[in-house]
């Protein structure tokens, strides 16, 4: 797992809850895109120090430092309160670390985020949870064993819209339920050759591969890019899918569960790029709803016997399935105040319940891995749910976890 032996911060005094006088004190890792969404909401924050920023990019490590001890300075926090950091490791050995925020690649997820919880930090990781089944499994098992805060940066369950729509489907304001309409949008549109390019200077692209098999380097292999290509991520499925789908779950009560069968037909490109761009894909529930993603629209309808509901524009029929206040015995979904990243901060201080715990975001994560699974194999699966297995299947048993390259391990 290269987690390194260190006295985890649980052994100091952070297992339980904390003193609303006591600082949060994190380190980012990946500091691209949504890694840096997540610094600034940080750095934001009264109560939290960013200490250290961590990425394998000499130059936007050394930006990002310097924008975080600018803000700092212009708090009256201090000069030098954030440090950059190359390599993941010297994070998880630092005791001072309380919370890790994860915006790395996918391939990264699971090892370093056990790794964190491993050494007594709490975790906040970006969507999607995983790169595969397996890893979310373990990622789970880890955050119970090691007793950590997980959140996992699925930001629509902090959101009203969907939450109100959920709340109308789960209280029967549509009917029952027979059907969700997922829409994970179409990337990419068009082929990328690949072609091998000198590693930039400064670019640790060795610790940027990780655990995924090596390959030449290509800037269209890397950083946002990376979500199109399979060593990485799982392509649109994964990447809004991890959105819309859990959604879907939240809306039909699969939290804890998910579908038990599935099939799908899917189109990618040769080249670089070669995550599924076209996607068909349907579930189905033991409850008997059918879930249908496709890449026509971005989004997650809920369709009843009586109405219907659009999760992402609050709107359907009849209206007041959605307008009616709740009754006193009516389904009443989590709803933190503040916004995602604070749902999670105050989690970590009194040890509470996420917006969007580890087991949630691994089981709507194994709803996008299940879809690609299909395609692949282009035929009917199917999924228990409950043993997270494909019965007597094991070609598609296989597919639940990939080879990592030495010396990595789950």
């Amino acid at each position: 797992m290269l987690a390194p032996s260190v006295v985890p911060a649980s052994a100091l005094g952070r297992s339980g809850s904390m003193s609303p006088n006591d600082r949060i004190l994190a380190a980012a890792i990946g500091t691209r895109n949504r890694g840096n969404d997540l610094i600034r909401s940080v750095v934001r924050h009264k109560d939290t120090l960013l200490l250290a920023v961590c990425d394998v990019d000499r130059a936007i490590r050394g930006q990002r430092v310097a924008e975080c001890n600018k803000a700092y300075e212009e708090q009256d926090r201090g000069r030098s309160v954030t440090s950059g950091l190359n390599d993941f490791r010297e994070v998880m050995e630092r005791t001072d670390i309380d919370v890790v925020l994860l915006a790395t690649p996918d391939q990264h997820h699971a090892h370093m985020a056990i790794a964190a919880m491993r050494t007594g930090k709490d975790v906040y990781c970006e969507k999607p949870l995983t790169l595969t089944i397996a890893e979310g499994r373990a990622m789970a098992d880890a955050a119970a064993r090691y007793k950590r805060v997980f959140q996992v940066g699925s930001q629509r369950r902090s959101e009203e819209k969907p939450r109100r729509a959920c709340e109308a489907v789960r209280n029967g304001r549509i009917g029952k339920l027979l059907s969700v309409e997922v829409g994970v949008g179409m990337r990419p549109v068009k082929p990328m050759p690949d072609v091998a390019e000198p590693v930039p200077p400064g670019f640790d692209y060795e610790l940027w591969l990780g655990p995924a098999p090596w390959a030449p380097y290509s800037a269209n292999r890397c950083h946002y890019n990376f979500r199109f290509v399979r060593d990485y991520s799982g392509g649109e499925m994964t990447n809004f899918g991890a959105h819309y789908f859990d959604v879907a779950q939240w809306g039909i009560g699969a939290d804890d569960s998910g579908p038990v069968e599935v099939e799908g037909k899917g189109e990618f490109f040769d080249g670089l790029w070669n995550t599924f761009s076209k996607v068909d894909v349907t579930y189905k529930y033991a409850s008997g709803v059918v879930v249908h993603g496709t890449h026509k629209f971005a989004g997650c309808k809920f369709i009843g016997t009586a109405g219907w509901v659009d999760a992402d524009r609050l709107v359907g029929e009849p209206m007041g399935a959605i307008t009616a206040p709740l009754g006193p015995n009516d389904v009443r979904l989590h709803h933190p105040e503040g916004g995602h990243m604070e749902s999670f901060l105050r989690s970590v201080r009194t040890r509470g319940v996420t917006a969007a715990p580890i087991e949630i975001g691994h089981r709507s994560a194994t709803v996008c891995h299940l879809g690609n699974i299909a395609m692949t194999l282009e035929r009917r699966l199917r999924w228990d749910p409950k043993a997270e297995e494909f019965p007597g299947d094991e070609e598609a048993n296989r597919m639940r976890h990939r080879p990592y390259r030495e010396p990595y391990a789950l």
